[in-house]
């Protein structure tokens, strides 16, 4: 399917959810109606965002945030598998320009400044949304791509509430989630869990190596792929999450929030691998513990709010060899440990009907220690080599908006940052939204901001490599964006918007090989990413008991090297960046009636080239590819018990596709999952669902 299709299928067939965040009941929900933007919150002043509801979030437990972005969103998931390495990149930037907070706590690891998507159940989240580019300035800097904003919702049902599902999959994949919860006027409690296990053993064909056939003569008269198996994937992943909110009814609310992961991940070995997989150990394994204590208190026109937190992580990485029977040599022992502090104060005071004023101020305190155990000296002994350093980051703001009339609104925001001792220069904002035509709420919106980001700490003193002497990532990003919403109470309801956007990041940080044999990072590159988002939902009620949801968004994102060369040699001037794709393009469909739920996803990825000359070799790119699931579910009611049952097919057309080099990804696969509500009390006469 050519480009043009793609973009023709994206822009005429997209659309999102309006169904309710308990998902399906008895009966099909109304479609709500239409949102008049003269009546928007002030807060979203010209904010470009994609918010997640839930019932793409609670979809089935096996599923993690990575896939949640990747079926909803046309941001880039960069994926190693399920169980491996997922990040997220926005606008053409990398991974690391993308901050992520969770209950408004930063989670970015210090060391290498992402997030890793893969250990984030989506059913651990109640609220997701993305704010794109220069709208991420609202919440924190740093986001040069744009921000992922993660919470948890402190609202739970009424009494005692529990629910079970388990998950069985293909290639011995058992995915387990529990929920319990109790809910009065004062106090909402909620504890969570999920496990899931695999051998993670699928089969693919290696595209890398080639078997020769030999004729009778031993005169080779063909070749073929191999069919291997996913070597050395196995994974098993334990989270637990602990909420606690309690409302003194007098404008004051408490909260806790803990979340503790436990993983132990084979890393698979590469397609260009030809030991024995029984012949090596490469393992990874994980402790987090997030946690965050929060204290609100509202009133009819302002609110305050503090918070304080703790995440601790030890991670270990192991790669050892069987030299011998029973005789393993480590060739790699890295430990790295990694606590921060953090502590925010923020405050929104509303002035009359025209003004909003609001104030935050954040810090971080990391304290990170790295290293490698295993480093052979000369003499024939051990050395430890890393580092141990901590560092202080502050992040302040203050924003004025101001909507003189329902149809115009302004936003101002100043925001000052200090990593170490460095501070950098203010970074403003500027945000205009306006309504053209109130007959289908034509709304225009722009903003521009500058940006910085400063080196991780790998960056700074990783051994060997660091480089001290980085200069800080900078830019400016320009945004501009139309967007509508029309609709008929409970026949139908259309909204959908496009946005251009502009960036040029100077001092852009790239690791490059040394003379000394190792890679350090510099500042090489200037970066000038621009292009167009565009998404749009719809929802219609063709009958009763009927329901009909579509969700979709395209990107079309050039991400071009603007600095200047190296050596004569240097082809990646006026290239696009690796792991960048220009096109990317998804989409949902959900059809409902009654207790039953179909539904369709699809997405899409042009090709990525892997070296950043933008060679069109065997290796230098990756071919685009498409990807289709589907599921069926069926909502069961009794009285003393709820059964919810779901069957999922993914990879639906069995395409053979990579989304990294040399990291094949399983073929079509299925999954079942079975549901289990008890009632208790006054749930007995009126039932809650959540998806799975």
């Amino acid at each position: 399917m050519t480009y043009t299709k793609y973009l023709l299928f994206s822009i005429l067939v997209v659309c999102p959810s309006v169904l309710s965040a308990q998902g399906i009941t008895r009966r099909i929900h109304q479609i709500d109606e239409v949102t008049v933007w003269g009546k928007r919150p002030m807060k979203e002043i010209g904010v470009q965002k994609t918010k997640f509801d839930s019932l793409a979030l609670k979809e089935n437990i096996a599923l993690s945030m990575a896939d949640i972005l990747t079926f909803n969103s046309s941001v880039f998931v960069k994926s190693y598998g399920r169980a491996t390495l997922s990040t997220v990149a926005f606008r053409g930037t990398s991974p690391s320009h993308t901050q992520v907070t969770w209950n408004g706590m930063r989670i970015n690891n210090p060391m290498l400044g992402m997030t890793d998507f893969s250990t984030i159940p989506s059913y651990f989240i109640d609220r997701a949304s993305l704010l794109h580019g220069t709208s991420s300035v609202n919440e924190t800097g740093g986001g040069l791509g744009g921000l992922v904003k993660l919470g948890t919702a402190p609202e739970v049902a009424e009494g005692f509430n529990a629910q079970y599902v388990q998950g069985i999959g293909s290639f011995k994949t058992f995915d387990e989630f529990a929920r319990f919860t109790y809910g009065s006027e004062r106090w909402h409690v909620s504890t969570r869990a999920v496990y899931s296990s695999s051998p993670n053993d699928y089969k693919y064909t290696n595209h890398d190596k080639k078997i020769n056939i030999y004729d009778e003569d031993k005169n080779i008269v063909g070749q073929y792929h191999p069919k291997e198996r996913n070597r050395s994937g196995a994974f098993k992943d334990l989270h637990l999450l602990q909420e606690v909110y309690y409302n003194t009814g007098k404008g004051d609310r408490f909260g806790l929030n803990a979340w503790y992961i436990n993983s132990n991940r084979e890393l698979p070995m590469l397609t260009t691998d030809y030991g024995d997989a029984t012949d090596f150990e490469n393992r990874q394994r994980e402790q987090t513990f997030r946690s965050v204590l929060s204290w609100d208190h509202m009133k009819s026109n302002w609110k305050l709010g503090v918070k304080g937190g703790y995440i601790h992580t030890w991670m270990a990485y192991d790669y050892k060899r069987e030299v011998a029977p029973d005789n393993w040599a480590s060739m790699t022992r890295s430990r790295s440990k990694v606590n921060t502090f953090y502590g925010q104060a923020e405050g929104e005071y509303s002035l009359d009907k025209k003004w909003f004023f609001t104030a935050n101020v954040s810090a971080h305190q990391h304290l990170v220690r790295s290293e490698d155990k295993n480093i052979i000296l000369q003499d024939g002994g051990k050395a430890i080599v890393g580092y141990d350093k901590g560092r202080v980051e502050l992040s302040g703001s203050v924003s004025a908006k101001w909507q003189p009339i329902d149809r115009l609104g302004m936003s101002v925001v100043l925001r000052e940052e200090m990593y170490g001792s460095d501070w950098i220069p203010l970074i403003p904002a500027f945000f205009i939204d306006g309504i053209i035509s109130p007959k289908g709420n034509v709304m225009l919106k722009a903003s521009i901001s500058r940006n910085y980001r400063f080196p991780t700490l790998n960056d700074l003193y990783f051994l060997p490599g660091g480089n001290p002497n980085l200069k800080n990532e900078q830019g400016f990003s320009y945004d501009a964006g139309v967007s509508f919403d029309v609709g008929k109470k409970g026949i139908y309801k259309l909204s959908g918007g496009a946005n251009w956007f502009d960036s040029y990041i100077d001092d852009w940080i790239i690791w490059l090989p040394t003379t000394k044999g190792f890679f350090s990072p510099r500042n090489v590159k200037k970066v000038h990413a621009y292009g167009v988002e565009v998404k749009a939902n719809f929802a219609v009620q063709p009958a009763k008991d009927w329901l009909i949801d579509l969700n979709g968004s395209y990107s079309w994102t050039p991400s071009i090297n603007e600095g200047e060369k190296m050596s004569p040699a240097d082809q990646s001037v006026g290239k696009q960046l690796p792991y960048v794709p220009k096109h990317s393009a998804s989409l949902t469909g959900r059809l409902s009636w009654r207790t039953w739920a179909f539904l369709y996803k699809w997405a899409f990825y042009s090709e990525r080239y892997t070296m950043s000359s933008n060679d069109y070799t065997l290796t230098g790119h990756l071919p685009e590819y498409f990807m289709s699931n589907v599921s069926l579910e069926k909502n069961l009611f009794f009285k003393p018990v709820d059964i919810q049952l779901k069957f999922a097919v993914n990879n639906l057309f069995n395409e053979d596709y990579l989304s990294v080099l040399s990291r094949p990804m399983p073929g079509i696969n299925f999954e079942f999952f079975i549901g289990i509500t008890p009632k208790f009390g006054k749930n007995k006469k009126k039932s809650e669902n959540t998806n799975m």
